[in-house]
């Protein structure tokens, strides 16, 4: 299968300065990844009988450019590059947007408590990060699913929402954000607002080059248990935000609906973990549940009552399934009636908003879920 690709230099400023000696690192080999993920117009075909003529590297004259210390956070495309791989890492680090910050940071505590490095390392990640994903950036196809994902016309007010089959993204450019784990304000910078505010199906942007969340293979499935999957624990830290997967659970009280109290397994080591939006503190059931369904493209109840008080109300509306439902596009519901884990309309608010009681993720973390636990999972909201 032929690929191409485009190196894309983005202009940021690196200090320079003497490196120190780092002793060999051993990384994760982990499975071959092609160089890009994303094809142009007319998919492998359209490369092969138009092959892109290689781009030239700096002459011998010219400096070369300037390389990123490994020893401290990247930015820009470097930034970029480490925020793929922890993504593809089941790590979150939040939006790809060369700017990492302290969803990044978690996350590479996460990577380095896995493989065994200090906490506050960045030597390691980076090398890594280098090592398994070669170029930053790829260029991306604007499918034709955009025509059934894609409704301009998307109210904004409940009742109107109510009367719509979908809740489809607002536009082609708020679609290719997510699809790559982005914001579109990102989209901007490598694409520009003439291109972005004008983007059409079968045009070609950039994008990060990092596995696409494709919402158009989406079916409303729903998940049973399966170990084990279901044998899995899963810790939803609300003070740093950020939900962890575990192999296996710590011993723990697990309480039911009802009041029934069983007592779960022990701990075995970090699997995931994604940042995530936890609920307002007076909506929060801490304690120790577990998972007890979990279903694709979910409906949403809109209740003002339960929103406001915690209490179901005689008055509510159905809100349709898709990426702008306020649920996202999977939910994960507890054994603690009506609170679940589920993805959002908001990516880029994840961490930053405090939603009415539920845990919320991006929908590109979010639906990694049924492939990670599966219900009977327990899980502890502390």
């Amino acid at each position: 299968m032929v690929r191409f690709f485009l190196p894309l230099f983005l202009a940021c400023s690196l200090t320079a300065g003497a490196q120190v000696e780092q002793p060999p690192i051993p990384v994760q080999e982990g499975p071959s990844r092609p160089v890009l993920k994303a094809l142009p117009i007319g998919g492998d075909e359209d490369v092969a009988a138009n092959p892109t003529p290689a781009t030239a590297g700096p002459s011998p004259t010219e400096a070369a450019p300037a390389v990123a210390p490994l020893d401290t956070k990247p930015a820009g495309e470097e930034g970029v590059r480490l925020q793929i791989f922890l993504d593809e890492s089941n790590f979150g680090p939040g939006v790809i947007d060369g700017r990492p910050g302290r969803f990044t940071d978690l996350a590479v505590q996460s990577w380095n408590e896995v493989n065994g490095f200090p906490l506050s390392d960045w030597v390691a990640v980076n090398t890594a990060a280098r090592k398994a994903v070669h170029n930053a950036y790829a260029v991306a196809v604007v499918p034709d699913a955009v025509k059934d994902w894609v409704d301009p016309t998307l109210p904004t007010k409940k009742s109107l929402q109510a009367q719509r089959k979908r809740m489809s993204y607002r536009s082609n450019a708020e679609f290719m954000a997510e699809r790559y784990h982005t914001t579109e304000d990102f989209l901007i910078v490598l694409n520009g607002k003439a291109k972005m505010y004008d983007l059409k199906a079968k045009d070609s942007i950039l994008v990060p080059n990092v596995n696409p969340f494709h919402i158009e293979r989406l079916t409303g499935a729903a998940y049973k248990a399966e170990d084990p999957l279901s044998q899995r624990h899963a810790v939803v830290d609300t003070k740093i935000n950020q939900v962890r997967i575990f192999e296996a659970a710590p011993v723990a009280l697990v309480v039911s609906e009802d009041g029934t109290v069983t007592q779960s397994r022990a701990n075995r080591g970090l699997i995931a973990s994604f940042p995530i939006t936890p609920g307002e503190e007076r909506f929060i059931h801490y304690g120790n549940w577990a998972v007890k369904s979990m279903v694709e493209l979910p409906h949403w109840r809109y209740d003002p009552k339960l929103l406001d008080t915690g209490v179901r109300g005689t008055e509510s509306l159905n809100i349709p399934p898709g990426p702008n439902c306020p649920v996202g596009i999977i939910w994960n519901g507890l054994t603690k009636s009506g609170i679940g884990l589920h993805g959002t309309s908001d990516p880029e608010t994840i961490g930053r908003a405090r939603s009415h009681g539920c845990i919320r993720l991006a929908n590109w973390d979010a639906i990694r879920l049924p492939n990670l636990i599966r219900p009977g999972t327990t899980v502890e909201i502390r």
